[in-house]
């Protein structure tokens, strides 16, 4: 499984690496940093998306080279055999893709986990909150890149007839159908060629927790037959909320690791 409960994290908190990853959509006016500064789970690393994604690009969030990831976690004091918890306080569930990340520099997927319900769950809950901010020890940490689990837009391409995997579209459905516009300048409303969409939020309930496993299987269903399908690639607006169906399928079919386009729409949309 790849969450853990509130209850579970309070009571092993010096027992893992905890990652604060809350990242907002540019339109909310919000800051992850400073809402962190301000308050966040005791001994939280804060994880700052758009920093630590490729600079010699225009596309937002895109993977590092694998030497900037060594330097980027091994700054943050995690080593290859920590257990983490990730968790955000963000509407579009930003912790998935720090999950996502990890996963895909070989950290052991059986040794990260997402906070289900994030912070907003664990305050709901009165449980500890703090505005310390940790002291982290330099680590030596070593990637292994995983290639595999990201498609590039060529890949997306050669695969538009032959349909070797199944990409499935986490944006809303009036996005997806072009119905409205895109919300970054410069790309064209509409999906990539024989797409599925599934919207993130349907799998989430209202308290952003995820949904129960009967109710995720019947909403993957509506695009996957055998929900034990494993050539599944999530695209989205720009390489975030693909996580969070990545992440909810792997709870519902434990043979899966996740796969993303990371370009996602803010590439593959360009005008």
């Amino acid at each position: 499984m790849s969450l853990v409960e509130t209850d579970w994290l309070a009571k092993n908190l010096k027992d893992v690496k905890i990652i604060d990853c809350s990242w907002h959509m540019p339109q909310s006016n919000r800051d992850g940093f400073e809402e962190y500064k301000n308050k966040h789970i005791p001994n939280a690393i804060f994880f700052d998306l758009d920093n630590n994604s490729r600079k010699d690009t225009d596309l937002p969030h895109m993977l590092v080279e694998k030497d900037n990831w060594e330097k980027i976690v091994s700054q943050m004091g995690i080593n290859n055999d920590d257990k983490i918890v990730v968790y955000d306080n963000s509407d579009v569930i930003s912790s998935c893709r720090c999950w996502f990340n990890f996963i895909y520099f070989g950290h052991d997927p059986k040794l990260v986990y997402v906070l289900n319900g994030g912070l907003k769950k664990w305050m709901k809950e009165n449980k500890k909150i703090t505005k310390e901010l940790p002291k982290t020890q330099i680590s030596n940490y070593k990637g292994i890149e995983i290639k595999d689990f990201v498609k590039t837009k060529k890949t997306i391409d050669q695969n538009l007839d032959i349909q070797n995997f199944k990409i499935i579209d986490a944006r809303s459905k009036e996005r997806f159908e072009g119905n409205v516009s895109e919300p970054r300048k410069g790309l064209r409303s509409g999906n990539i060629k024989n797409s599925f969409c599934i919207p993130f939020y349907y799998c989430l309930n209202e308290d952003k927790t995820f949904k129960n496993k009967e109710d995720l299987e019947n909403i993957f269903k509506t695009c996957i037959k055998n929900i034990n399908e494993k050539n599944i690639v999530f695209s989205c607006g720009s390489g975030v909320t693909a996580c969070v169906l990545a992440l909810a399928y792997s709870l519902i079919n434990d043979k899966y690791l996740p796969c993303i386009y990371d370009g996602s729409w803010a590439e593959y949309g360009l005008i």
